[in-house]
């Protein structure tokens, strides 16, 4: 998780409403108490996220 956050600069909380709302790549189950995202699938959604300009 911590990985994660640090890459896509989103928090836990957000990370987690993103995948229950299908807006953001689902965890994969290591064991029964460890999820980890593919970083394949983390770089496709980034790759894929709209660019804002301030």
């Amino acid at each position: 998780m911590h990985s994660v956050m640090k890459i896509t600069g989103l928090g836990r909380s957000t990370i987690y409403r993103l995948v229950a709302s299908q807006k953001f790549p689902s965890p994969v189950r290591l064991t029964s108490r460890a999820v980890a995202w593919r970083s394949t699938d983390i770089d496709a959604w980034s790759e894929n996220r709209p660019v804002v300009a301030h």
